[in-house]
């Protein structure tokens, strides 16, 4: 599979698992493997299996560690409490702060950007600055640096 390809794959999975924990956020009733297994076949999303799998493993964990990855959010927001954001940017930084830690293997620099490409995409005029600002505060706290 070419680096491309799998890019791509992981750019749509980032949007779905976006969209299942945004369900999650408004309906926390919302059963997380449900939406997982067949929002992507109901929506006819184009996510195949290798990207399926990604966005669960990021939803998975972002539900589990949620008080944790919730807590480094408010800590980096400074002005900001979690439940002022936005839901779209306050589950874009879910994800992404998932991303950062459990996932060492992604470049922080891809893990900023594709925040930012969700935010331009699902969130306000603002949202794409308000992210890539706290990401990178939070990266710098993580001790992982763009270049990493």
């Amino acid at each position: 599979m070419s680096a491309t390809h799998v890019q791509g794959s992981r750019r749509k999975a980032r949007g779905y698992a976006l969209q299942v924990l945004y369900a999650r956020d408004v309906d926390h009733a919302t059963d997380v493997a449900t939406a997982l297994g067949g929002w992507s076949e109901s929506f006819e999303l184009d996510v195949d299996d290798a990207g399926r799998e990604f966005a669960g493993e990021l939803v998975r964990k972002a539900v589990e560690d949620q008080a944790a990855i919730d807590e480094v959010i408010a800590t980096a927001s400074r002005n900001w409490r979690l439940e002022r954001m936005s839901r779209v940017d306050r589950n874009i930084l879910r994800l992404a702060v998932c991303e950062l830690r459990s996932l060492p293997s992604t470049p922080v620099k891809v893990v900023i950007n594709e925040a930012v490409e969700l935010a331009k995409r699902f969130g306000t005029a603002e949202s794409p600055a308000f992210v890539n600002g706290i990401l990178d505060r939070i990266a710098a706290s993580l001790g992982r640096s763009a270049e990493s």
